[in-house]
C-alpha cells in the first residue's frame, strides 16, 4: 500500500500570555502555553493552509498526552518589561462562488509590538492579499473568517504572547500507482 502526505482534519484554536522575571523560552513563553493548554506538548510549526475538509472542535475535546507532538500554525511574540508583545492569527475559508465547494483555509500569522487593533488590521490586509495572490476574486470568495489575538504588556522582565490554531487528527490518504508523481525517469514504485 502506498500513502501520501498526512493531511489534517482536526483543529483547535488556543491563545494565552505570561510574564517571567527569569527568561523568555522558559519562563513567559512557557507561562503564555500554560495559559493556552499547550504546555506539555512538543509543539511542531507548520505554514498557514487549511484543507477543505479542516474542522474546528473545542480545545476541552481533545486530551493530550504529556510530551506528545503537537503540529501548529502559530503566531508567537515576546517583549520586555513596559513594552507590548502581540500575537494573533487570522483564517478564512476559500469558495468557489459558482459551485460553493470549499477549496480550503489560508491563516496569516502576527507576531510584533502593535495594539490589538492595528494588528487586527494587519491580519485582514494580510488574509486578503494571500487570497488574491492565489485565486480570481471573480470565480472565488473568502468567506467565515475568523481573528484571534492576544498580547500583554509585561509587569515583570519579559512577558510572551501566543496563538496557535493546533492539528489534533489527520488522514492517510492511500494512492494508486498512477497517481504518484515523479520527477525524474526512475519511478519512485
Amino acid at each position: 500500500m502506498l500513502t501520501g502526505p498526512r493531511v489534517p482534519r482536526k483543529y483547535f484554536i488556543t491563545s494565552g500570555v505570561g510574564e517571567s522575571d527569569i527568561q523568555i523560552h522558559a519562563g513567559s513563553l512557557d507561562r503564555a502555553l500554560k495559559d493556552a493548554g499547550i504546555e506539555n506538548c512538543n509543539l511542531m510549526f507548520y505554514t498557514s493552509i487549511l484543507p477543505k475538509d479542516a474542522e474546528e472542535i473545542n480545545r476541552s475535546e481533545v486530551s493530550l498526552d504529556f510530551g506528545s507532538v503537537l503540529e501548529c500554525i502559530a503566531a508567537i511574540s515576546h517583549a520586555r518589561q513596559g513594552e507590548r508583545a502581540c500575537a494573533g492569527l487570522i483564517l478564512g475559508w476559500v469558495f468557489n462562488k459558482k459551485s460553493g465547494e470549499r477549496l480550503g483555509g489560508l491563516v496569516a500569522e502576527y507576531h510584533g509590538k502593535a495594539e490589538e487593533d492595528e494588528a487586527r488590521k494587519i491580519l485582514q490586509r494580510s488574509l486578503k492579499e494571500m487570497f488574491e495572490s492565489r485565486f480570481d476574486p471573480e470565480e472565488y470568495i473568502l468567506k467565515d473568517v475568523k481573528c484571534v489575538i492576544r498580547s500583554i504588556v509585561p509587569k515583570k522582565k519579559f512577558g510572551s504572547a501566543a496563538v496557535a490554531l493546533c492539528f489534533v487528527t489527520y488522514e492517510v490518504p492511500t494512492l494508486r500507482k498512477r497517481k504518484i508523481f515523479s520527477w525524474s525517469r526512475r519511478s519512485l514504485l
